[in-house]
């Protein structure tokens, strides 16, 4: 429950059109409430049911996030449409996802297949993430950066194609991103 509130209040923090309940409305609210309750079912390991739901959730949202997806609290989407959140993907607290942003794997992982992002990390339209990669804290990754297939440090801001750092702690900068070293899980 205390997620949902901090998902309301995300809302009023990022998005100056909400001004009202009127939230309860936004596809984004919905997805992630159902999907709240489908990651329940889901780690209580009831087959079926949690997979149904969000792929009723999808037609009704435009927003695919499978069931074993992990969320943090204070999650919100603006303009949701096409988000995709594939099933090992992680998301720390006070995350901002715009419409069309891909959290997907390659197809040449096992396990651990799809992006985990840390506290405060803003991904903008239409950007792609894609394999086990580790997206630090406080990271703003622009729009259209595509493909983002490597490590993101902390405190950074990724823009482009291929992705690159313009923004350290603060300072501006033009840096390729670190290799990823994909860790192996069972």
């Amino acid at each position: 429950m205390l997620a949902i509130i901090e998902d309301i209040r995300a809302i009023y923090r990022n998005d100056p059109a909400a001004k009202n309940i009127e939230f309860l409305l936004y596809p984004g609210f919905l997805a992630i409430t159902v999907h709240r309750f489908n990651h329940w079912l889901y780690k209580l390991g009831i087959p079926f049911f949690p997979r149904l739901f969000s792929e009723i959730t999808r037609f009704l949202t435009g927003l695919e996030i499978h069931p074993g997806a992990k969320i943090g609290k204070g999650f919100f989407v603006d303009h949701g449409a096409g988000l995709v959140i594939g099933e090992t993907a992680e998301i720390g607290d006070n995350c901002v996802l715009y419409h069309n942003v891909t959290l997907g794997g390659t197809g040449k992982h096992q396990g651990k297949r799809h992006p985990s992002l840390g506290d405060n990390v803003f991904v903008g339209t239409g950007a792609t993430l894609l394999g086990p990669i580790e997206v630090g804290s406080n990271v703003k990754i622009g729009a259209n950066s595509f493909v983002v297939m490597r490590d993101v440090p902390d405190n950074c801001t990724v823009v482009g194609t291929p992705a690159k750092i313009i923004r350290r702690n603060g300072i501006p900068c033009n840096e390729e991103l670190p290799k990823t070293i994909y860790r192996i899980s069972a």
